[in-house]
């Protein structure tokens, strides 16, 4: 299936690991160009090295939560690439705990980098997008269902997705499209760091897969095909929706 991302540039951010490196790869695997972000410069050009060098990526040292990074990115998607065709805004997830133990400035500290500032990139790139443009938030199954023993993502990602509905609605008369992923148990360093917490990662990553119907962990290929698809414009009469990636294990509609 071709999904019409030849020569389409996207930023990706938090782009160096985990799912937004796995979404960049599948990108740039069909035919678009990527400006991914990361904290650090080592971290950032070993991911430009890996998804082929500059002539398929660029990356910039920038943090979500830093209020210079929206228009520093896509300012550098049309310095290197020429256009800028949609954003997939990625961030790591908040420090885990319960919320009655959770500390107000870990709360303050997610609603930057979470919240905010995945806001803040969203609504600079609304600005910069014209019709066929498409912003990507990654959020999480704690969307729709509580994650035991996330209490700050469980009270933030919710909030988030709501925002993405209402810009889904403003922006639609524009022709510019918001659409949600929601990973559940994806085999990535952030989640068997998750998976290890309680001191047995074995035992915590059967207990899960057992609640899951497909049986396993999904893998980050798996999750970054998806992205990749609904950043396309072959998804172009989706918008305002949450996919949940998760093996089956959401168990609402």
């Amino acid at each position: 299936m071709d999904l019409g991302l030849q020569q389409k540039v996207y930023v990706v951010t938090g782009a160096t690991r985990g799912l937004g490196l796995a979404s960049a790869r599948e990108l740039v695997a069909d035919g678009a160009r990527v400006v991914l972000s990361g904290r650090s410069k080592e971290s950032v050009a070993a991911a430009v090295a890996e998804l082929g060098g500059p002539e398929q990526a660029h990356g910039v040292v920038a943090d979500n939560a830093d209020p210079a990074s929206a228009e520093l990115l896509i300012a550098a998607a049309r310095e290197r690439f020429g256009r800028f065709d949609g954003v997939l805004i990625s961030v790591g997830g908040p420090a885990a705990g319960p919320v009655l133990t959770a500390e107000e400035d870990a709360w303050r500290t997610a609603f930057e980098s979470v919240f905010l500032g995945a806001l803040r990139i969203a609504r600079t790139a609304a600005a910069a997008l014209g019709e066929g443009g498409v912003i990507g938030f990654v959020l999480s199954g704690s969307v729709r269902e509580p994650i035991g023993g996330l209490g700050i993502s469980n009270g933030l990602r919710p909030g988030l997705a709501m925002a993405a509905k209402s810009l889904a609605d403003e922006l639609g008369p524009r022709g510019i499209r918001v659409i949600g992923l929601l990973p559940a148990r994806i085999d990535t360093d952030r989640v068997r760091e998750l998976d290890a917490l309680g001191g047995d990662a074995a035992a915590s990553r059967a207990r899960a897969n057992a609640k899951i119907p497909l049986g396993r962990y999904g893998t980050p290929e798996e999750f970054g095909k998806v992205a990749a698809f609904l950043l396309s414009p072959a998804a172009s009469y989706l918008t305002g929706v949450m996919i949940p990636v998760d093996g089956g294990a959401l168990r609402g509609l």
